[in-house]
């Protein structure tokens, strides 16, 4: 998606091109075939046409699509479409590839490929990597979810689509955007038999991702077919550059072919027939007259252009001469129908990739339109297995993509526990709802409803009859679109180089001449010292008589902190790297590595390194899975990581380019996430697992020396986390345990064999503690509460008190005195705050403890609605809670 300020330097460039045409657009191929200019009555916008026309080729302009029930070319199937495509451009010297995975491992900066240029950034357009081929056409499946509620209504949405992609990569010499526009020129008349004179191209520019360029937009009967991009400037910084390397950038959706040569009513019957036709047979819908009749109008109802959308169901019904309630009831079954047949697709592109439904991401968009088919599934009482019609895709696809036929099992189990979690969420919707008042449901409310707890708009509008916001899925989908940047720690910048020897992993002695020394930090000419990065902590040692406490990565050069300084710029200094250390870090990596293949062998090919941390005591892996782990399979994996170790396998470490490398491995290679550079070192354990990784590892398995799971825990929906410990730490956390257990033999004055007996039994005593403690408190509460009186700040209910209660009193006293209005906080014993805010309030009383506790020397913070801290003096807080409360009631 373009930036405020790529679309306006779009904007002032298009208004630019447009005045010198022949200068920016490659317009020569259209004159040669007798084109000429016009500009559009309607839009204003200039397109080339064959015949003299007052109007574009823009269904917005002419009104309606005019390829629907014609026959304009020969019918194709779907994979027809790329076949032809294909054989076609293969003729003209272009090289068909397959499709890179939907989810984009190799980006740090978006979840799904949203085109299939996608597929080439950053580091094919950067220059720093050859693409695979040049020039290429790829069939790139594509994943966008901002138009989830048009999916179904409109005949022609999709959340997941196949950009058939047209790119070259050329210096300025060899760009011939002349010749590209001709072979789609060819491409749409003498394959597939398009007549000219039904053919516009508009003149148009594109911007996105720091990159600019002029573009042809082609339609044919009111359907754009493509846009052919001329990629050739850089806007990153505002101002226009050339760009060194230029890029055609042609994308043209495969969906739109083949409805354009049915000429159907939807998209959906004639790209999906088998599993549309499979749905209607499990449902025992029909298409009929009246629906038949509305589809021309769908686009109607386009939610991107639609404000009010009961408004404009009755626009429809009107023209119609219906009933709009009628219409709707007769309408909206098949439109569900047609969603529950597209989401599923993209669910079957994206699970099948690695992706999982979640609360976070893009996992986040999965989860919306998988609940949005349970949810069409319930409300039409349809007997349904989801299942199944992830197999008729997987059959109908497998032409084109055989790969979606594998691991068909692991995503049924994913659907199935996502199924389990709708239902208990929907249980727990109902309570929920049974509480709500119709004039609470804001639109921010439906959004927080639907976010936190799976409540649909559909339900609130059947209980409480509220308008459903036309964008509503759009806005939910918003919070989740894009990856949080990380934050990236500050060093001291130096431009200067140095020599990386800590691939010489036996290395741990030598000589370097120190470059700079800034504050305590130091850069040499050469180095043995590994930089932190991937998750795995430095080395140490020394530099002279300096111990080494830290080591960077800065550019091209490595900068080491050191404790003191005790040598000059200028100087050659003796360094020797901690070889222990070191050695306990190589072992914990490689058994990061032998840990995510084993997940990946007992799990299931979902399973994708989510992150990990490498030190000399342990080592953590994240993993994508989407519940926790069983005993039994920890247990699996655990025996089979020691096999491993036990086989004595070589570990390969391979520097390839980045083109070579993922043609040979694939993109299983991007566990630890986008690996900058043009050449890619690549870490090999036999066929168990291979990854890109910049890492220190041992030269065998063996060396590892065995691998002990010590914890699992989910850490958030669908992540993992593991840690583990290796060799000599493995060695040391045994000796550890067995200490342990040595204490508390005597502490309990118990044999080993009667420990586990002995530690219920004060757990069961314990937990009887507590209930009793929260019994009196309960009471203390109710006693309390009877005697309090509010403050009355405008129309807020505040009571903020001194107390002398611990933590799970004023938890108690907060609970039974709460209400919708209030704002109560509670200064207890140690100086713990707990605090909560109803909400009718308008504060988030988490950020509202948060500025309390930084204010007066503690920490603090929590959700919107409830929150504790604790400060370190409490002198002046209740005065300042109540003079906050006063000014932000008063703004």
């Amino acid at each position: 998606m373009a930036t405020e300020q790529e679309k306006r330097i779009k904007n002032e460039f298009r208004k630019k091109a447009q005045e010198k045409p022949e200068k920016y657009y490659p317009v020569k191929a259209l004159i040669e075939h007798g084109f000429k200019r016009y500009k559009c009555k309607i839009c204003g916008n200039y397109f080339w046409s064959l015949v003299e026309r007052e109007i574009c080729g823009d269904p917005n302009c002419i009104g309606e699509y005019q390829f629907i029930g014609k026959k304009i070319i020969k019918p194709m199937s779907f994979a027809e479409v790329w076949q032809r495509f294909a054989r076609f451009f293969e003729k003209l010297g272009y090289t068909p590839i397959a499709r890179y995975p939907v989810v984009a491992r190799w980006r740090e900066d978006i979840f799904f490929v949203e085109a299939s240029i996608d597929d080439f950034i950053p580091f094919v357009l950067d220059g720093i990597s050859e693409p695979i081929a040049n020039p290429l056409v790829v069939p790139q499946f594509c994943l966008r979810f901002n138009d989830i509620e048009n999916v179904g209504i409109t005949g022609r949405h999709y959340t997941g689509f196949v950009m058939i992609g047209q790119h070259a990569f050329e210096k300025p010499a060899n760009y011939k955007p002349e010749q590209y526009l001709e072979h789609i020129y060819l491409w749409l008349t003498e394959e597939l038999g398009i007549k000219a004179e039904d053919l516009q191209f508009h003149e148009d520019a594109w911007a996105g991702s720091g990159k600019m360029g002029p573009s042809i937009e082609f339609f044919s009967h009111g359907l754009e077919l493509g846009n052919q991009v001329y990629m050739q400037f850089d806007i990153s910084s505002g101002k226009i550059r050339e760009l060194p390397l230029k890029v055609l950038d042609m994308g043209t959706g495969q969906e739109r072919y083949v409805w354009f040569s049915h000429g159907t009513s939807t998209s959906y019957e004639c790209v999906m027939p088998n599993v549309v036709k499979k749905l209607f047979s499990l449902t025992g819908l029909r298409k009929t007259e009246l629906f038949e009749k509305f589809l021309p109008y769908s686009g109607k109802l386009n939610l991107d252009e639609v404000a009010d959308l009961d408004k404009a169901w009755s626009e429809v019904a009107k023209i119609m001469q219906v009933d709009a309630k009628a219409l709707k009831q007769e309408v909206y079954p098949l439109t569900a129908l047609f969603a529950i047949a597209e989401h599923t697709r993209s669910l079957l592109f994206a699970l099948h990739d690695g992706a999982l439904p979640s609360n976070i991401g893009g996992g986040y968009n999965l989860r919306v339109i998988l609940r949005r088919c349970f949810s069409f599934i319930e409300r039409f009482s349809w007997s349904i297995e989801l299942e199944k019609i992830f197999e008729e895709h997987a059959k109908e696809l497998k032409h084109q993509y055989p790969e979606l036929g594998e691991n068909l099992e692991e995503i049924f189990e994913i659907i199935e526990h996502e199924r389990k979690k709708y239902a208990s969420a929907k249980k727990k919707a109902r309570e929920i709802i049974s509480k709500l008042k119709p004039e609470e449901i804001t639109k921010e409310k439906m959004i927080e409803l639907y976010d936190s707890h799976g409540i649909s708009p559909e339900e609130l509008k059947e209980k409480f009859g509220i308008r459903i916001p036309p964008d509503f899925y759009a806005l939910v989908t918003q919070r989740h679109a894009r990856v949080e940047k990380r934050e990236e720690k500050i060093l001291p910048k130096v431009e200067l180089s140095t020599e990386k020897l800590y691939y010489q992993e036996e290395l741990y002695e030598f000589e370097a001449r120190v470059l700079k020394i800034i504050d305590n930090w130091v850069v040499l000419d050469k180095t043995a010292f590994y930089p932190r990065g991937g998750g795995q902590e430095p080395d140490f040692g020394k530099i002279a008589n300096s111990n080494v406490l830290d080591v960077e990565q800065s550019g091209s050069a490595v900068l080491h902190k050191v404790d003191r300084i005790t040598f000059k710029e200028g100087e050659v200094v003796k360094c020797v790297v901690a070889k222990e250390r070191r050695e306990r870090i190589r072992a914990h990596h490689s058994a990061v590595h032998v840990l995510n293949g084993a997940c990946r062998k007992i799990l299931g090919e979902h399973v994708w390194q989510a992150g990990s941390y490498k030190n000399s005591k342990k080592a953590r892996l994240d993993i994508t899975h989407y519940k926790a782990l069983s005993k039994e399979e920890i247990e699996k994996i655990e025996k089979l990581c020691n096999e491993i170790v036990s086989k004595g396998l070589n570990v390969e470490k391979l520097v390839l380019p980045r083109a070579i490398a993922e043609s040979k491995f694939g993109f299983r290679l991007y566990q630890g996430g986008a690996v900058p550079g043009r050449e890619i070192r690549v870490v090999k354990i036999n066929d168990f697992d291979i990854e890109a990784c910049a890492g220190l590892h041992v030269n065998n398995t063996s060396e590892i020396g065995g691998i002990l799971i010590i914890s699992t825990a989910k850490i958030q929906d669908a992540v993992v986390r593991m840690e583990l410990v290796a060799g000599k730490a493995l060695e040391e956390f045994a000796k550890f345990v067995e200490e342990q257990i040595e204490k508390l033999k005597a502490l309990l004055n118990a044999s080993e064999e009667k420990l586990v007996a002995k530690v219920k039994e004060l757990l069961e005593k314990k937990a009887k503690l507590e209930d009793e403690l929260r019994r009196k408190a309960k009471e203390k509460a109710k006693e309390l509460a009877e005697k309090i009186e509010f403050k009355e700040i405008g129309k807020l209910k505040v009571y903020a008190s001194e107390t002398k209660l611990s933590l799970e009193e004023m938890k108690e006293l907060s609970k039974k005195i709460s209400s919708k209005d209030s704002v109560v906080l509670l200064l207890g014993k140690g100086n713990v705050i707990f605090a909560s805010a109803g909400e009718e309030t308008g504060i988030d009383i988490g950020a509202f403890v948060k500025k309390l506790c930084e204010r007066f020397q503690g920490k603090g913070g929590g959700s919107k609605r409830v929150a504790q801290g604790f400060v370190k003096q409490k002198e002046g807080v209740l005065a300042w809670v109540i003079e906050e409360l006063e000014r932000l009631e008063k703004n």
